[in-house]
């Protein structure tokens, strides 16, 4: 199968297997988390799932919802002030713990926002995303407001991080997030205790948010080059 093909199998696979009807769902951002935003929005447009409130972790994600006509609300909103039920999203390293890198795309903050108010997490991947150790291969990014740059690269180096700001394509200089922020890459030369690093990261004054997610295990669906869906718990 062509990677394309892979990544809609994932995303299809998650939300076949979990959504539900009257779900409150978290709906991701990336190149294989749109492809479960589009089933949902298949199966809405089908009246196969009704009374479906979304979050969108990512302009986006609010834009594939604006055209397939998911329902969408701020997370603060009435709708979703009891949290969510399920959230759906994509992730740029899966280990042997289903311990996660994310933040490929820059929506760090607000995915983690999602998945940290979830009772149920599902990642949709497709193989080349599992590995032994994360944060060594794919770079983590740390979210950090513009004036702790310096500060904060250099407490990251302290623990051992290789530490590149992300510059932007197709615009001259940094990467700036959604909510105004800047994006350290990190990584390391070895493996390392993601869990540990997540809460030691977020330490740092002027960090918003690191691309580690260790706290809320999820299912993970790792669709295969020979057209198989693996689903590790």
């Amino acid at each position: 199968m062509e990677l394309l093909e892979i990544k809609k199998a994932a995303g299809r696979a998650a939300v076949d297997a979990l959504v539900k009807s009257g779900m409150k769902l978290g709906l991701g951002t990336g190149s294989t988390a749109v492809h479960a935003i589009r089933r949902v929005g298949e199966l809405v447009a089908q009246g196969l799932l009704r009374d479906i409130a979304a979050f969108a972790t990512s302009f986006q994600a609010e834009i594939e919802c604006e055209k397939l006509g998911i329902p969408f609300y701020p997370l603060n909103s009435r709708e979703l002030s009891a949290g969510l039920d399920l959230t759906i999203d994509g992730a740029d390293e899966v280990d042997t713990k289903n311990y996660l890198t994310k933040g490929g795309g820059g929506a760090l903050l607000i995915e983690k926002l999602a998945a940290y108010a979830s009772a149920s997490y599902a990642i949709v991947a497709d193989e080349s995303k599992t590995v032994e150790h994360l944060g060594i291969g794919f770079p983590v990014p740390v979210e950090v407001v513009p004036e702790a740059r310096v500060q904060a690269g250099r407490a990251l180096e302290k623990l051992g991080a290789t530490v590149i700001l992300r510059e932007a394509v197709r615009k001259a200089g940094p990467v700036i997030t959604e909510h105004g922020n800047l994006l350290l890459d990190i990584r390391f030369g070895g493996p390392i205790d993601p869990a540990a690093l997540e809460s030691k990261l977020n330490q740092i004054p002027g960090v918003v948010e690191n691309g580690f997610f260790t706290r809320n295990h999820p299912v993970v669906y790792i669709a295969c080059s020979d057209g198989t869906i693996q689903t590790r718990k």
